[in-house]
């Protein structure tokens, strides 16, 4: 019996050779569809646009952000393009996403949970909101500067708000109380970070504050001035070692307090309340599980997380509160919150101004520094510094 042997056809018959355009839009797509995975699950790169973490973070360092800390969130817009946030480059008017489809909150598993003191990014509270309006919604921040720019509210879904950074001061279930601008938690004093700066009194009785020497080897913010109606007294931002090393040279310096005046741009922007960012609480931070007693009195404290954040009917225009029409006396909360402040906090718009972080807006948590630059040159020693 003879056996014949196929005879093998030519390689170019199964297969065609691919043309060069084929194989560039295969790497892209291969390239875009990791680069996605990668900054959804794994981590994302950001930069600092203001000064509300100075002196641990300057504007204009580039820092890595870390999704497995938390656990990587998925997302709620999976109908968006990607390295895209809340609009199109070149095209400010044009969303490049689609709310067809919105998951709900869920986070996978990470290596654990925010801590206090952790520098966490977020997706910034109720859109890019941090007020209400008269009749109780909510209203863009920069609308209520800015009318003229802003017509109308844009209430964006979760993940696709203004992402801000801050450091967590206080955790689900913790008493929060600043006084004096010292912030105590479950009332015992929260040391500050320790490149955290704020604002002090210089008493120099020649008027002439300090030298530039001094303000360069320190790199003492710029943002300095001397006082109005007082020639020997100057107003600084130092760093608690500056001001050490400064009152060791024989300068005669006091940290600036605000008085214990009301400032209505504080949360939660009542007249009973008489909150300021030197002054404020206590307050007890919701935790998952954590019930509440509620009254006239702290209602307006809680009522955002419980109508906005929490998705119930809040109705307060009588003496007795309803929620989802039913009268309520307390409340227990289905989510963990936190309270998040700037490291210069007397340069942060933080959890002071618009109340608590819900969990379902952390992104991740602030690990390193792999870029820096200033307006006339490169911060070379910053790079690839751990964030504290």
């Amino acid at each position: 019996m003879k056996f014949l042997a196929r005879r093998p056809q030519k390689e170019t018959s199964e297969k065609k050779k691919k043309s060069m355009l084929r194989e560039w839009i295969e790497a892209v797509i291969f390239a875009v569809v990791t680069a996605t995975l990668i900054r959804t699950f794994l981590f994302e790169a950001f930069m600092i646009p203001s000064p509300s973490m100075e002196k641990t973070l300057l504007i204009n360092d580039y820092i890595f952000v870390s999704k497995l800390s938390y656990g990587p969130r998925i997302p709620n817009t999976p109908l968006a393009l990607p390295f895209t946030q809340a609009r199109m480059p070149l095209f400010p008017n044009m969303k490049p996403y689609s709310t067809a489809v919105l998951w709900p909150y869920k986070r996978l598993p990470g290596f654990g949970k925010v801590q206090r003191g952790d520098v966490v990014v977020f997706n910034l509270p109720v859109g890019d909101t941090v007020l209400t309006s008269k009749s109780g919604n909510d209203v863009d921040y920069y609308r209520e500067l800015h009318p003229e720019k802003f017509p109308s509210p844009d209430i964006r879904p979760i993940d696709k708000r203004a992402t801000w950074i801050k450091r967590c001061i206080g955790l689900p279930g913790d008493t929060l109380e600043i006084n004096a601008g010292i912030v105590y938690i479950n009332h015992l004093p929260l040391d500050p970070p320790e490149y955290s700066q704020r604002p002090y009194f210089l008493f120099d009785n020649e008027c002439k504050g300090l030298p530039d020497s001094l303000v360069t080897k320190f790199e003492i913010d710029s943002n300095s001035f001397q006082m109005r109606g007082d020639s020997t007294k100057f107003r600084y931002y130092f760093t608690q070692v500056v001001a050490r090393k400064l009152r060791q040279l024989g300068y005669h310096i006091e940290p600036v307090i605000h008085s214990a005046d009301r400032d209505s741009r504080i949360f939660p922007r009542d007249f009973e309340h008489l909150y300021n960012e030197d002054f404020f609480g206590p307050i007890i931070i919701p935790k998952k599980g954590l019930t509440i007693a509620l009254d006239t009195s702290n209602i307006i404290l809680y009522a955002r997380a419980i109508a906005t954040y929490e998705h119930n009917t809040v109705d307060t225009s009588s003496n007795v509160i309803m929620i989802n029409a039913a009268p309520a006396s307390s409340y227990t909360f289905k989510m963990d919150y936190y309270w998040m402040m700037g490291d210069n906090r007397h340069f942060s718009e933080d959890s002071r101004f618009w109340g608590f972080l819900p969990e379902d807006h952390v992104m991740g948590k602030a690990t390193m520094i792999w870029l820096s630059y200033d307006k006339s040159s490169i911060r070379w020693r910053r790079f690839f510094n751990l964030i504290k």
